[in-house]
């Protein structure tokens, strides 16, 4: 199964629902993403058989280590876009919706050059009593 970004977004959003709730089901990620049910029961069936998530006896669904390492990275790209984003300016929801976007387009290169540029804006940002030299 290629990952695509739709399947990006659902791993993120069970790694999401597990951090905050514990235990995930289907439901759950239903009303995270405003799915239907059946929706979600399909691509978990397609993400169990191809080893990114495993469900439990109770319907507990977990990540894998590869769909947490999926997951992982995407969240990481949505976090750090949206924290940009809201430190130049984009009002919160905004930067969130426009984060999801650019978190799949970007190539793994341009990421890691971009997080290293982001961490030297921080730095610059947090010395300069939240102003940009």
């Amino acid at each position: 199964m290629k990952i695509q970004t739709s399947a990006e977004d659902y791993l993120e959003a069970i790694l999401v629902l597990s951090q905050k709730k514990g235990k995930v089901r289907s439901v759950d990620i239903a009303q995270h993403m405003s799915y239907s049910k059946p929706t979600i029961s399909i691509m978990m069936k397609q993400f169990r058989e191809n080893g990114y998530i495993e469900i439990d006896q109770d319907r507990n669904i977990n990540l894998t280590d590869k769909g947490t390492e999926i997951a992982q990275r995407t969240y990481e790209r949505h976090m750090l876009f949206a924290k940009f984003l809201i430190d130049i300016g984009v009002d919160e929801e905004t930067a969130y919706a426009d984060a999801c976007k650019i978190e799949h387009s970007i190539s793994e290169v341009s990421f890691e050059r971009f997080r290293d540029f982001y961490d030297i804006f921080r730095g610059n940002s947090d010395k300069n009593g939240g102003k940009h030299a």
